[in-house]
C-alpha cells in the first residue's frame, strides 16, 4: 500500500503499468469533479471504477483518451499517461490518442449504417492497409457477435437487440485496433443476459486488451474485475485489488459503500 492523499492505494509495478493517473484534478468551468488522484492501471487487467453517482468516475474515464475535451470549460491539471506518455503534451494528437485508447459509451450508440459499415467505418477513415472484410470479421469474432450477424452484414444495425449493438459497438471499438479499452456503464442499459455476454466478452479480451470499466453496478465489478478503483465526491477514496477492496477494505468508507450502507 501507498498513500495518494489520505486514500490508500496498491502500487502497480513499472512492467505491469500502461496508464498512470499523477495527482490529476479535472474541472467545469471552476468547479472540481476530480480532486488529486493518483493511482495506475495494470496492462492486461479489468480496472473497475466505482462510486456513487456523481462522484467523478466517469469523467475520470473520459481523461484516459481525452474525451473531455468536446465538453466546453473542461479543464485537467496534473498528468495522464500512456506507456510513459504524457497524454496531454501539446505535441501529443489527441486523435491518435483514441486509435490506441478507445471507448464504448453506456447507451449502444450503432451508426445508422450497416452492421459492416459500422465496423469498417473506423479502419476505412484511418486509412487501414490491410483486409477491412477480414478485420471486420475478426472484431466481431472478438466480440462474440459473428455467429449472430455473418448472414446479414448488410442489414441496418439499428435492426439489432439492445445487447447485440452493445457488442457492435465493442466490434467498431476493436476494429481500430487500440491497446486499452474504455468502458462507461456499458452494461447499465442491458438485461441480465445480455449483461452476462458483455461480462463474458470482457474476461475474454482482456488477454489482448487492457479494459477500463466504470460501473454502479458492486456485483459486476466483484465478478469481471481485477483491480478497483473506489471514488466519493470527486476524491479517490481507496485503489487495489479486487478482492481486497470487497473482502477486506482499507477504509471504512469503502467497506459502507461495497456493503450497501449508502450510494
Amino acid at each position: 500500500m501507498r498513500k495518494n492523499g489520505t486514500a490508500e492505494v496498491v502500487a502497480i509495478s513499472e512492467d505491469e503499468r500502461i496508464l498512470g493517473i499523477d495527482d490529476v484534478t479535472i474541472c467545469y468551468s471552476d468547479n472540481p469533479a476530480v480532486k488529486n488522484v493518483s493511482f495506475d492501471i495494470a496492462r492486461n487487467k479489468i480496472t473497475s471504477i466505482i462510486g456513487p453517482s456523481g462522484c467523478g468516475k466517469s469523467t475520470l474515464l473520459r481523461s484516459l483518451n481525452r474525451m473531455n475535451e468536446f465538453i466546453s470549460e473542461v479543464s485537467l491539471k496534473g498528468r495522464v499517461s500512456f506507456d510513459g506518455q504524457d497524454l496531454y503534451a501539446k505535441s501529443v494528437d489527441p486523435v491518435e490518442v483514441r486509435q490506441h485508447i478507445g471507448m464504448v459509451f453506456q447507451k449502444p450508440n450503432p451508426f445508422p449504417k450497416s452492421i459492416y459499415k459500422n465496423v469498417s467505418w473506423g479502419p476505412t477513415v484511418n486509412q487501414y492497409d490491410g483486409s477491412i472484410p477480414e478485420l471486420v470479421e475478426r472484431s466481431l469474432k472478438q466480440a462474440s457477435l459473428w455467429n449472430e450477424v455473418k448472414d446479414r452484414l448488410n442489414d441496418s444495425a439499428l435492426g439489432l437487440s439492445g445487447g447485440q449493438q452493445q457488442r457492435l459497438c465493442i466490434a467498431r471499438a476493436l476494429a481500430i485496433e487500440p491497446t486499452v479499452l474504455l468502458m462507461d456503464e456499458p452494461c447499465s442499459a442491458l438485461d441480465p443476459i445480455s449483461t452476462a455476454h458483455i461480462e463474458n466478452l470482457m474476461y475474454d479480451l482482456k488477454s489482448r486488451y487492457t479494459i477500463v470499466i466504470v460501473t454502479h453496478n458492486m456485483q459486476q465489478a466483484a465478478r469481471v474485475s481485477d483491480y478497483t478503483a473506489f471514488m466519493e465526491m470527486g476524491n479517490l477514496i481507496e485503489f487495489g485489488e479486487t478482492d481486497q477492496i470487497f473482502t477486506r477494505p482499507q477504509e471504512k468508507r469503502t467497506e459502507e459503500y461495497v456493503t450497501g450502507r449508502f450510494g
